[in-house]
């Protein structure tokens, strides 16, 4: 645990789940961009994702199986640095339900914007 890290001093304070599944914690962002957004999180602090490879496949398959618990379709998301968005500097997973116009825009998936296509 790191003590300037939002997640892991929130993980410490007991705010998360009481018992980690997997080792990893699953809850809601601060800022959900659809219903039932969630991110999932390693219990231990790592920077992100390229900084240890089977954590973050650890992480990926919690997410997966969040996925499979929710049914439906989702994007499984995450960020490495500031410049590709990622804000809180701990390896998460975004967990991002999607449903057909929910008006979400990703700009790679040949979306326009308002909808889904």
């Amino acid at each position: 645990m790191t003590a300037d890290c939002p997640f892991c001093a929130r993980i410490a304070d007991g705010e998360y789940d009481d018992e980690p599944r997997r080792g990893c914690y699953v809850f809601p962002p601060l800022n959900p961009v659809t219903p039932g957004h969630l991110l999932v999180v390693p219990g231990e602090h790592v920077r992100d994702a390229s900084v240890a490879p089977a954590t973050a496949a650890a992480v990926m398959q919690q997410a997966a199986l969040v996925v499979q618990r929710l049914g439906g379709d989702a994007n499984i998301i995450t960020s490495i640095g500031p410049a590709a968005t990622q804000t809180v500097p701990h390896l998460h997973i975004h967990v991002v339900p999607r449903r057909e116009g929910d008006g979400l825009y990703l700009p790679w998936t040949g979306q326009q914007r308002g909808g889904a296509s």
